[in-house]
C-alpha cells in the first residue's frame, strides 16, 4: 500500500486508510510508537500499560518533587 506525506496545515503528514483503522481497531486520538531501522519507519500503537505506568509515575513525581530533589543530592 503506498501511502503520499501531504501538507496539513503547518504540519505533514500521512493519511491512514479508513479500512486499515478499522481493521486494527484505530480510531483518532489514538496515540503511536515511531520507530526507525534504518530506512523504514515502524508505527506501532502506544501499549497502554506502559502510557499508564508512565502517567502514575509522572503523578507520583510531581507530588514528591521535593523529596526527590533531596534524595538526588
Amino acid at each position: 500500500m503506498n501511502i503520499t506525506i501531504r501538507k496539513i496545515g503547518n504540519s505533514e503528514g500521512v493519511i491512514i486508510p479508513k479500512e486499515v483503522l478499522d481493521r486494527l481497531g484505530l480510531k483518532a486520538g489514538d496515540e503511536f510508537e515511531l520507530k526507525e531501522t534504518g530506512s523504514t519507519l515502524e508505527l506501532a500503537p502506544q501499549r497502554d500499560d506502559l502510557a499508564e505506568q508512565l502517567r502514575a509515575a509522572r503523578i507520583g513525581m510531581k507530588k514528591y518533587h521535593v523529596a526527590l530533589r533531596e534524595l538526588a543530592k
